[in-house]
């Protein structure tokens, strides 16, 4: 089994991650991660996202998860990548995180999140940020 999952370094992203990582160790499928830049604090970027992909990997070795990951292209769409990756590598599962967006935002922003929904040709995990209390 392969789980393809969407990841860049906010609280949506780490709910995929970590609703990827729960479904790849119940599983024993392997993680296919794109890896979206990673903004410091400042929103700049402070690493390579060469450098980001291989910290997220090393962190997947050592959850023990088989993963592979993949820096995202910044000349390509985010979903697009996402959509390409799940049918090349057969995935059998992709995951992505939600954010909460305003009826006007989805209208005119459009969203990754929903492209991926609409268009995935297997099933897709939506994950949420917790809610904090």
């Amino acid at each position: 089994m392969k789980i393809v999952v969407g990841y860049v370094r906010t609280p949506e992203g780490e709910a995929a991650l970590d609703a990827a990582v729960a479904q790849a160790r119940a599983s024993g499928a392997e993680l296919i991660v794109i890896s979206g830049p990673d903004p410091g604090a400042d929103g700049s970027f402070g690493i390579s996202p060469e450098q980001q992909a291989d910290a997220l990997s090393a962190k997947l070795d050592g959850l023990e998860v088989r993963n592979v990951v993949y820096p995202h292209d910044p000349t390509a769409d985010p979903a697009d990548e996402i959509l390409d990756r799940a049918r090349t590598s057969g995935a059998d599962l992709i995951v992505i995180g939600l954010r909460r967006r305003s009826p006007v935002g989805k209208l005119v922003l459009g969203s990754t999140s929903q492209r991926v929904l609409l268009e995935a040709e297997v099933p897709v995990l939506a994950a949420k940020r917790p809610t904090s209390t």
